[in-house]
């Protein structure tokens, strides 16, 4: 078992930074890779980025250029800095962790990131 847990969500002004955190505990040797996603009520969860085994990194399109995530293996933390963030990018953000063999993963609780002025 995998437990996650995500902070340092809140308000942040449009062009604003915000760094978020995911603090991962228990099998860490279950988790092939990891997953920032998001949700906005009544859509379903995106993916906004991921970070395989090899530090590869990849992003959707829409926040190719402002986010980057990144991970500190000795504290077993997965990071997404947020950059010239837009009012489009209000969502509870969650992270996941994709099992190295089969399994649904692991969710934290998400944390909810709310862009405006």
């Amino acid at each position: 078992q995998v437990q996650l847990a995500e902070s340092g969500g809140g308000l942040v002004q449009p062009g604003g930074s915000l760094r978020l955190s995911c603090a991962a505990s228990g099998d860490i040797f279950s988790i092939k890779a990891m997953h920032w996603h998001r949700q906005v009520p009544g859509k379903q969860r995106e993916v906004v980025a991921t970070l395989g085994s090899d530090d590869t990194a990849t992003y959707a399109d829409f926040v190719k250029g402002r986010f980057t995530i990144s991970r500190d293996q000795v504290k077993n933390m997965l990071y997404l800095q947020m950059n010239t963030v837009e009012p489009e990018d209000t969502a509870v953000y969650y992270c996941y962790a994709e099992p190295r063999y089969a399994g649904f993963g692991w969710w934290g609780q998400g944390t909810q990131v709310t862009v405006s002025s």
